[in-house]
């Protein structure tokens, strides 16, 4: 179904930790042999935090955005964080990040979109919808995801794949004659995935003040081969559904921004016909950051000009879920 929903992106922002860590120390870590994460994962690099916060590093990914669009943070009129994995239970994040952006005592409507890889889909979602119905004005969406922390090096496969970064966005509507729009927004979730990529501890079901607390349900599993079986299963029908045609050719999109899931996944996007000097690609140095990697990829297509103003964007991943989620839109 054709939206055409009047959603602009006016201004982008980045923050990567300082430490990099290399594939190299990964390796030793797992007791890999040399070259195993990169021919693997296609992994050679990853951003791993030393101090930051989840909070702390989306604001200062918004504070990019915010400078970028030329709006002072109070001007905000919802703040939505958009990241995969959470600082903590509670209070919710979005509170979290509302305060490190000095707008503590603003009121200022802040909140949580979630959904695994997909949660700033799903927010550009609510935006633009938010944005069409005349509620909001100016909507800060951020995502910001320390994996880092829950990785289980007896697991490689995904320990070694994860990075941590954040990245935001300022949106509006877009004005009379101006041609940014969001065409088309698509989401499908399929439960029987639910347990291919968990973290299982955390919450209700296996809190960890329950006797007999197994500490591994705290880190991160993902059956990688499941996952991927599972996506093939159903990705060519959903790209029809999103915008018919994309499972032959790419039509008119200009740029693709993909989730970062894996150099398997990304590679499994040359099935559909897609020119590969058309997709955005960071794996090799970012990793996979969760939610944070389609918005910082998008981040990376700005500014080194791949992306300009009137170009169509496609932006498409997958997530927990198992859930796949693509947007269409006119950047």
């Amino acid at each position: 179904m054709e939206l055409n929903l009047p959603l602009r992106i006016i201004g982008v922002g980045r923050y990567l930790p300082q430490r990099v860590v290399e594939s190299s120390e990964l390796e030793a870590i797992c007791r890999l042999p040399a070259g195993w994460v990169e021919r693997r994962n296609g992994v050679r690099q990853r951003r791993w935090i030393s101090t930051e916060t989840s909070s702390f590093m989306a604001a200062e990914a918004a504070r990019e955005a915010l400078e970028e669009a030329n709006l002072e943070p109070d001007r905000l009129d919802l703040i939505i964080n958009a990241s995969g994995t959470a600082e903590q239970a509670i209070p919710d994040m979005g509170a979290l990040l509302q305060r490190q952006l000095g707008l503590g005592s603003s009121g200022i409507p802040s909140m949580t979109v979630h959904n695994t890889c997909l949660s700033f889909l799903a927010a550009m979602d609510v935006a633009a919808n938010y944005l069409a119905a005349g509620r909001y004005s100016n909507i800060l969406i951020a995502s910001s995801d320390i994996s880092s922390c829950g990785i289980n090096i007896k697991e490689p496969e995904s320990a070694t794949l994860v990075g941590d970064a954040a990245a935001a966005v300022v949106v509006t509507r877009s004005g009379e004659g101006e041609e940014s729009l969001m065409h088309h927004a698509h989401f499908r979730t399929w439960g029987d995935g639910a347990y291919l990529t968990t973290i299982m501890g955390g919450g209700s079901a296996l809190h960890p003040s329950k006797p007999g607390h197994n500490p591994d349900n705290d880190l991160f599993h993902m059956d990688g081969s499941a996952v991927l079986r599972m996506v093939r299963r159903y990705d060519e029908a959903f790209l029809e559904e999103l915008y018919p045609g994309l499972s032959k050719s790419l039509l008119d999109i200009d740029v693709v921004v993909p989730h970062q899931a894996s150099k398997v996944g990304l590679h499994m996007l040359r099935r559909f016909g897609w020119p590969e000097e058309k997709i955005m690609q960071t794996i090799e140095w970012m990793g996979n950051c969760v939610a944070a990697s389609i918005p910082a990829t998008l981040y990376q297509a700005v500014r080194d000009g791949s992306l300009e103003r009137g170009d169509k964007l496609l932006m498409v991943g997958t997530g927990a879920g198992l859930s796949i989620g693509g947007m269409v839109l006119t950047y």
